[in-house]
């Protein structure tokens, strides 16, 4: 049998020589072209009768090569091979091996047993803690520092792995997420040229995936130690604008321990929740750029500690450490879940709902006791509760259903909503309606802030927020008014109106006005009442007056005209709730687009 060229090339190799026995599927010849190696086999066991050609000949399609006649071949000596001992690794495959391990927490014991002593955990093991396990696929792990003409390369891979910021994909929950960590015992977690393209990258597989991205924001900002790369200021760097382009189209979470400053802030600042361990300080500038600044000497610990940023709104989970910044998050994400939350969905005896609210009108109570009694048992995770101690807004589940409930509350201000609670109202208004969640206002509020003090914090545009954010609303809207519903206040709890919601519907202690109803007596009654000598019936009518106002504005009162939908017990009220879940809606992932430009980050 002749055995031909399967195409032009030039013969590098002739393994076969005449008169040798060859077997099937046996090299007999290796031509060459264009720059690769072809072998040419024995297509049956044979003796080699003739080699047509020489080696360094050129030949040409359809040309023979070897002529292989058929016949028994004899059966090489074959070795014994220990089938227990391993075959030895290839080179190649070991030197990738070796250079992936490198980077390994193992690899670096006096860098983990530094973060351990610190009682902090390092980014592989937030990440490893964070994700679901045997999920993680790992962007850009051979990278390092770009500093090849300040330190030889070996130093720059052993020394500043990943370049400083691990990143990839995993799955949470088995829903897949966008996960990254800078590490801060890689130049203090510091912002590379090259990290900067991994985030790049990432940040635009989030986008194109819609995969929701969580952010361990550890780190002392920019770098100004990479010096391969020719920049002058680097402004011109993708990664802010990328990050900031997800908002309002992809969950976003970050977590700040330890010190976070400067860019690595500026990135925390972009997210939807900021989730902050007890160490966290998180500044726009580190002490090194305060100082240079001529603003004076700090330490990092006074540079926006957890108990200002806490109070202050920019935190929205303030929690112990690393470990419970990893639960917190995976705790937020589930709201997102692209799966079903499972059941079943255990609830308080609804019954109890019914002897929450005080009879005594003018004694206070617990609004978030309301808001866990009438969500699923478990499922309230209450975001900047530090902040704005007027308005409660949590995240919360009814019948397995994520929702968004804003909550008046009463032990503060009497619920009056001053310039910090329409901010925070405004704001987890819009992060609902960016993902698709229907709102639940729980209302209780004798009105907006007044007076000299209140003028001074900007309220008329702060409290307007609520109003023109409630307005454009694209999700479904109920309310419950648990006791006052006065004024615009009580309008800015139902997105604008009483009108607007899908339901407005007060509880038995539910009462309403176009104002407070003292203030209202007394304004409008002013010259009738100055009119009355006798202190005594002064005081007997201005009463007499209030409690008219008060019957008047009773729940029942207004639903009978039908300024609100019903008075209902407060058992009903989870089947009121139930009407605000559509099932023909399409979840935030399946959304074209983005509902909403982006999520205000305040």
């Amino acid at each position: 049998m002749e055995l031909l060229a399967p195409f032009t090339g030039t013969v590098v190799a002739i393994p076969a020589k005449a008169d040798q026995h060859v077997a099937a599927g046996e090299p007999v010849m290796v031509i060459e072209a264009m720059k690769m190696e072809h072998e040419v086999l024995a297509e049956q066991d044979g003796v080699v009768a003739r080699v047509a050609v020489q080696l360094g000949e050129t030949v040409t399609e359809g040309q023979p090569l070897v002529v292989v006649e058929p016949g028994a071949t004899r059966s090489p000596a074959r070795a014994v091979v220990d089938e227990t001992e391993a075959a030895p690794e290839r080179e190649d495959l070991h030197a990738v091996h070796e250079r992936h391990d490198i980077g390994l927490d193992h690899r670096r014991p006096e860098a983990v047993a530094k973060r351990h002593e610190q009682g902090r955990r390092t980014a592989r093991e937030n990440l490893a803690e964070l994700l679901d396990a045997d999920t993680f696929v790992e962007y850009g792990p051979l990278m390092f520092a770009a500093q090849e003409q300040r330190r030889s390369r070996q130093e720059l891979i052993e020394r500043t792995p990943a370049d400083g910021l691990v990143g990839g994909i995993g799955a949470v929950g088995g829903d897949p997420v966008v996960a990254m960590s800078y590490d801060y015992t890689v130049l203090a977690g510091t912002q590379g040229m090259r990290n900067h393209q991994k985030k790049d990258r990432l940040f635009e597989i989030a986008a194109r995936r819609r995969h929701p991205v969580v952010l361990f924001a550890e780190g002392g900002g920019g770098r100004p130690g990479d010096v391969d790369m020719p920049i002058i200021a680097g402004l011109d760097c993708r990664a802010f604008s990328l990050f900031a382009r997800l908002s309002g189209l992809v969950p976003l979470i970050g977590i700040a321990s330890g010190y976070c400053f400067a860019g690595n802030a500026a990135l925390l600042g972009c997210c939807d929740v900021v989730i902050a361990t007890e160490d966290a300080s998180i500044g726009m500038g580190g002490p090194a750029m305060i100082e240079g600044g001529g603003l004076g000497r700090y330490p990092p610990q006074e540079v926006g500690p957890i108990d200002v940023q806490y109070a202050n709104g920019v935190v929205d989970l303030r929690v112990a450490d690393d470990e419970a910044a990893v639960a917190a998050a995976k705790r937020y994400l589930s709201y997102f879940a692209r799966t079903p939350h499972p059941g079943p969905h255990a609830v308080l005896d609804q019954t109890g709902l019914r002897d929450l609210i005080p009879v005594n009108r003018k004694r206070v109570y617990a609004v978030r006791d309301v808001i866990a009694g009438l969500c699923d048992q478990g499922s309230v995770l209450e975001l900047r509760a530090g902040f704005a101690g007027g308005m409660v807004t949590a995240l919360a589940r009814v019948g397995g259903k994520t929702l968004g409930v804003i909550a008046n509350d009463p032990t503060h201000l009497g619920g009056a909503i001053d310039a910090d609670g329409a901010d925070k109202a405004a704001r987890f208004m819009g992060l609902c309606d960016a993902f698709g969640l229907p709102l639940l206002f729980l209302a209780d509020t004798p009105g907006f802030m007044v007076g000299p003090e209140a003028e001074r914090t900007a309220t008329v545009r702060h409290f307007s927020r609520m109003f023109v954010t409630g307005a454009n609303l694209s999700v479904p809207t109920g309310t419950v008014v648990l006791r006052k519903g006065y004024g615009l206040g009580a309008q800015a709890m139902a997105a604008g109106s009483f009108k607007a919601p899908l339901f407005t519907v007060g509880w038995p202690t539910s009462e309403f006005g176009a104002m407070g109803l003292e203030g209202a007596v007394k304004l409008g009654m002013r010259r009738e009442l100055e009119a009355i000598e006798d202190p005594a019936e002064r005081d007997r009518v201005y009463g007499a007056t209030v409690a008219a106002a008060y019957e008047r504005g009773r729940g029942v009162s207004m639903a009978s005209y039908f300024e609100i939908d019903d008075v209902i017990d407060p058992v009903d009220t989870r089947r009121w709730i139930a009407t605000l879940f559509d099932d023909a809606s399409p979840a935030w992932w399946q959304t074209p687009g983005k509902r909403r430009p982006n999520v205000d980050t305040w």
